[in-house]
C-alpha cells in the first residue's frame, strides 16, 4: 500500500496579511510528504522557506507575485502521485461555471488545486476531476477563519480532504538556510 500526504495551502500574502507563516502551517509541514502552495506568497522569503523544510515543495505564482517569484515559479504546475494527475494554478475564474472550465483546461488531470478567492473549495467536475482550494491560512476575507487542506493519497485515490482551521499564531520561528 502506498500513502502520501499533501499539505496544501494558498494566499500567505506576507507580510501585507501576515508577518510569517502560521505555527499550525509550520507543525502541517512535518506531517506530510508534499507541499503545494497555490500561489499569492508576495514575498520571496516564503519560498525560500517552504523550500527549506518541505520534504517535497510544489508551488506556482499568482496575480499578486512579480519579479523573483515570477522567475522561480510557473504559471501551472504539474506532478503525479501513484499514476494520479495533479496540476497547481492560481486563478480559475469565477466559482460559476468552474468545474466544467476546468474540464476543458485540464482534460488530461485527476485533481485541480488552486487559490485566489481564499474560499475553501472541494468539488468534482462533471467528468470526475476534483477541485480543491484550501482557503488561506493568513487572510480570511470573508471566511470564518483561516484554513489549509491536508489531503491523503492511498494506491492511487485522493481518499481524505481535510479542512483544517488555522489560529492567527505565528510564534514559530522559521527561516531558510
Amino acid at each position: 500500500m502506498t500513502r502520501h500526504t499533501l499539505l496544501l495551502i494558498s494566499d500567505t500574502h506576507i507580510p501585507a496579511r501576515a508577518p510569517r507563516l502560521p505555527r499550525a502551517v509550520v507543525e502541517a509541514i512535518a506531517e506530510v510528504d508534499l507541499v503545494v502552495h497555490a500561489g499569492d506568497w508576495v514575498d520571496v522569503a516564503t519560498l525560500d522557506v517552504l523550500e527549506h523544510l518541505s520534504p517535497r515543495f510544489v508551488g506556482v505564482y499568482g496575480n499578486n507575485d512579480h519579479g523573483e517569484l515570477r522567475e522561480r515559479l510557473p504559471e501551472v504546475a504539474r506532478f503525479e502521485l501513484d499514476e494520479l494527475q495533479f496540476a497547481v494554478i492560481h486563478e480559475t475564474g469565477a466559482a460559476t461555471g468552474r468545474e466544467k472550465r476546468a474540464d476543458v483546461a485540464f482534460p488530461d488531470v485527476d485533481v485541480l488545486i488552486f487559490g485566489h478567492s481564499h474560499i475553501p473549495w472541494d468539488s468534482v467536475s462533471p467528468r470526475g476531476m476534483r477541485l480543491l482550494n484550501p482557503g488561506s491560512p493568513t487572510d480570511r476575507r470573508r471566511q470564518p477563519r483561516c484554513t489549509l487542506m491536508i489531503v491523503t493519497v492511498e494506491d492511487g485515490v485522493l481518499s481524505e480532504v481535510e479542512v483544517r482551521t488555522v489560529e492567527r499564531d505565528f510564534s514559530a520561528e522559521v527561516t531558510a538556510r
